[in-house]
């Protein structure tokens, strides 16, 4: 079993500030041999350790995060005009960028180090299965000396378009989230106020949203006697003239609560929020429309190859997540790096069932999901669907894996091998789909959960 700091064997993972750290003495003493620091990083603190060629450590240094960084530079540039020094760290967070924006400032080479192999190496590093900063440190760095790390190179390399792009595409997620809040609270209130309307039209829907700003309550619009040309103007082509007399009756006879004034200023405020919101997400998605459509750009390309299968918005949330599929060199890599790929959990007698892993960012799935089930609701692709769900025993939430799953490797397939999309190749029995159906705001934010 390995010695973890062999230069201190009571309390060997205790550290010491970076300020008490003798880099001259360790410099003299170690001279021309290439080494390695290991850094765990956290919101306030980091922990690094030193490793040797001849797998000894270091006593972990302690290093105030960021007010201490110049210092640790400092070290570091002092270090390596006598030892080579190469830093490794954990890809996780972001409280380690500012660091990592430094060390490439200084030239210091930076490697990337799995926080799951780091994990996996707990217990057989020293025989035992605990973890904290000083041991991680230690098996980064440890890891790293062993080649198992890749180059890791400043966060600010990408593209101002990409950028721009990524910076869309949070404002877009920003916006449906605040929104899914602010929707919520208008549902509960009209379970109490007005709990018909809900079975007509969505809550936070935009005939709902402009009709609670104008009215605030259903007792304000059964007494408009305009009420019939607003709500054509509210909704458009997309809401018929049967469902706006149902609208105006519902109103009128609802057997929800009286709202006070109080309540009726209440209702009206968060519908218009939800409207703000509405707004917010059609801005980011014309921004978003405008920067694939350059012809010249190849990364663009790579986006509009994705459309058919997966619609705009998830094609420009999967390169800014994920970057160019032409990085992966399949299909199931590019998948594996959304978290579908499945995974098990068994142990002796006990046999897991089948998971996706949900490794990797949180929005790919989310945005995974909506064109899958813009694709499930499809008439081509739902005997498939409904075949799948009747094999699982009636789990729909099995078959919308199934179906994102595919997409995702349909999505690698046409945007890096050109091929055009054919939805009978992923679902067979399925010819090429008329039409694609658009979700409804409810159903799609009902099971999104599940898949994040």
């Amino acid at each position: 079993m390995q010695e973890v700091i062999p230069v201190a064997k009571s309390r060997p993972y205790s550290s010491l500030p970076v300020k008490s750290v003798e880099i001259e003495s360790l410099a003299k003493s170690h001279a021309g041999q290439v080494c390695v620091l290991g850094v765990d990083v956290a919101k306030f603190e980091l922990i690094a350790v030193l490793r040797w060629p001849d797998g000894s450590f270091q006593r972990p240094w302690r290093i105030v995060n960021p007010d201490e960084l110049g210092l640790l530079i400092a070290l570091l540039t002092k270090l390596a005009s006598r030892c080579p020094v190469t830093v490794a760290l954990e890809s996780s967070g972001t409280y380690g960028d500012a660091l990592r924006q430094a060390l490439c400032d200084a030239g210091i080479p930076l490697r990337r180090v799995s926080a799951k192999a780091v994990k996996d190496q707990a217990e057989t590093f020293d025989g035992v299965p605990s973890q904290h900063d000083g041991k991680d440190a230690a098996i980064i760095a440890d890891l790293c000396a062993r080649g198992k790390c890749s180059v890791w190179s400043e966060r600010t390399s990408s593209t101002p378009a990409d950028q721009e792009m990524r910076y869309w595409v949070r404002k877009l997620d920003a916006a449906q989230r605040i929104k899914q809040v602010w929707g919520g609270k208008v549902e509960g209130m009209l379970a109490r106020h007005w709990p018909e309307v809900t079975r007509l039209v969505s809550a936070s829907g935009a005939t709902l949203s402009a009709a609670l700003v104008e009215w605030g309550g259903p007792a304000a619009l059964a007494a408009d006697p305009k009420a019939l040309q607003k709500l054509r103007r509210f909704g458009g082509h997309y809401l018929t003239e049967a469902k706006i007399a149902a609208l105006i009756e519902s109103a009128k006879a609802t057997a929800g609560v009286r709202t006070s004034e109080w309540e009726t200023r209440e209702l009206a405020e968060l519908a218009g929020h939800v409207v703000a919101q509405r707004r917010e997400i059609q801005a980011c998605k014309r921004r978003l429309r405008q920067l694939t459509k350059n012809p010249d750009d190849e990364g663009r390309a790579a986006i509009r190859a994705q459309v058919p299968v997966l619609g705009l918005m998830t094609a420009c949330v999967l390169w800014v997540c994920l970057g160019d599929p032409h990085r992966y060199d399949s299909a199931a890599a590019y998948r594996k790096a959304m978290g579908l790929n499945l995974v098990e959990i068994s142990s002796g007698q006990f046999k897991g069932r089948l998971r996706i892993s949900r490794r990797g960012r949180r929005l790919t799935r989310k945005w995974m999901y909506f064109g899958a089930l813009r694709w499930m609701r499809d008439p081509a692709v739902r005997p498939w669907v409904l075949r799948k769900k009747a094999r699982d025993g009636g789990n729909g939430m099995r078959a919308m894996v199934g179906v994102m799953r595919r997409l995702a490797l349909a999505a690698w397939n046409v945007a890096v091998n050109g091929e055009a999309f054919d939805p009978s190749r992923l679902f067979p029995g399925a010819g090429r789909c008329r039409s694609i159906a658009k979700p409804k705001g409810r159903e799609r934010d009902d099971a999104v959960n599940a898949v994040q």
